[in-house]
């Protein structure tokens, strides 16, 4: 077994900012890849630096407006296979290091561009955040209590799930097709085509009953009583997703109205299923119920915060959380490596990185003397 991880050997030029690119190339990174993120210190102060992300990595400030910036930005090109950015289209044209600029200097180079609405299309130049591509997919409109307004998600579904990880998926693609082909690629990632994507089973029903998914309203949402959430008697939460008539029944019997079990689906007693339910699981403590249901076969869960999910058994376990050292020698939770590889595992290897933390020593590596990087630092250039 290796510890380097499956993508050792790969280097990526990561030019994006914010959430999507570099949870992307966190993705990598985790995974063995070498990642040197490369960001203008005059946008420092402009937007958040998601420190978390920067773990694994490497960081240069570097600004590409100028001629030496980009002749060191050219000479990291030379070395990578995979360059990321996720500027608005036709940004990184006007900056001289787009796909067809780059790939001049390196034939074989993935370049993977993330924006909200890909680099076509009518919506190409608007500006955006994941609400905003959540709403035109169809998502948003779906996540809500009924007849009350559509509700934001506390978590960046677009940025991670559309931008970050399909990101991610399209990059090993492209590398598995070089591996075949010796020729690199562009991948255009619109974080609104992949939100879009993940609406198949609301598709499949609509065409399945001519009647479209409404908020809190249909099979996987608080229709029924069997694929709901419900109150305990210390307030708190828990999920039912009890889809499959056995484990329906199994559920019924427990808590003692087995002559629900065939009534599933019964549109003539659904409310009074649900309010039947709602007042069984208010009976009980969370904990109770966690005696109670969990050894058996239902398909049940709680409804945990951040802060229990950070302490939750299995979770730390799977290390899906761990604690990790920062910088300064603190072990804190932190959120671990999701892709379990058996022979070339992931691993959080070095903690996140200050802005610019490595720039003197990535021009170094690149060639150039003390007294020109003193000299980059003095005009400006890093």
């Amino acid at each position: 077994m290796t510890n380097k991880g499956a993508l050792s050997g790969i280097t990526v030029l990561d030019l994006s900012r914010l959430l999507p690119g570099p949870y992307c190339s966190m993705i990598l990174a985790d995974h063995g890849a070498r990642v040197i993120a490369v960001e203008n210190k005059r946008f420092k102060d402009d937007a958040p630096f998601l420190a978390p992300l920067y773990r694994n990595k490497e960081h240069v400030s570097l600004d590409l407006k100028t001629e030496k910036g980009k002749e060191i930005f050219f000479k990291l090109v030379q070395k990578a296979d995979i360059l990321l950015e996720g500027f608005r289209p036709g940004a990184t044209a006007r900056l001289g290091v787009d796909y067809e600029s780059i790939k001049k200097t390196n034939p074989k180079i993935i370049y993977c561009s993330i924006t909200g609405y890909g680099q076509t299309g009518p919506y190409r130049d608007r500006v955006g955040h994941d609400a905003n591509f959540l709403g035109i997919a169809g998502v948003l409109d779906l996540i809500g209590e009924t007849d009350k307004p559509p509700l934001i998600p506390g978590v960046q579904i677009a940025d991670i799930a559309g931008g970050g990880m399909n990101g991610a998926i399209g990059i090993l693609l492209a590398l598995h097709a070089r591996e075949k082909t010796g020729k690199g690629q562009y991948i255009d990632i619109s974080m609104t085509d992949s939100m879009a994507s993940l609406m198949h089973i609301p598709l499949f029903f609509l065409q399945l009953t001519g009647r479209m998914f409404e908020r809190s309203d249909n099979i996987l949402s608080h229709r029924y009583a069997f694929y709901s959430t419900y109150q305990t008697a210390d307030k708190k939460y828990l999920t039912i997703g009890a889809l499959e008539y056995r484990f329906w029944k199994t559920l019924c019997e427990k808590l003692n109205v087995p002559e629900y079990a065939p009534l599933q689906y019964d549109e003539t007693r659904r409310q009074e299923i649900i309010d039947c339910m709602r007042d069984k699981f208010k009976q009980k403590t969370l904990a109770q119920w966690e005696q109670e249901l969990g050894g058996l076969d239902i398909c049940w869960g709680p409804v945990n915060n951040l802060g229990q999910a950070l302490e939750d058994k299995h979770l730390r376990h799977r290390e899906i959380i761990v604690d990790f050292e920062d910088q300064n020698g603190n072990k804190t939770p932190t959120i671990g490596v999701p892709v379990k590889l058996s022979r070339t595992p992931g691993s959080l290897r070095t903690p996140p990185i200050d802005f610019g933390e490595n720039t003197r020593d990535i021009l170094a590596e690149l060639g150039y003397s003390i007294d020109e990087i003193n000299q980059f630092f003095e005009s400006d250039v890093v």
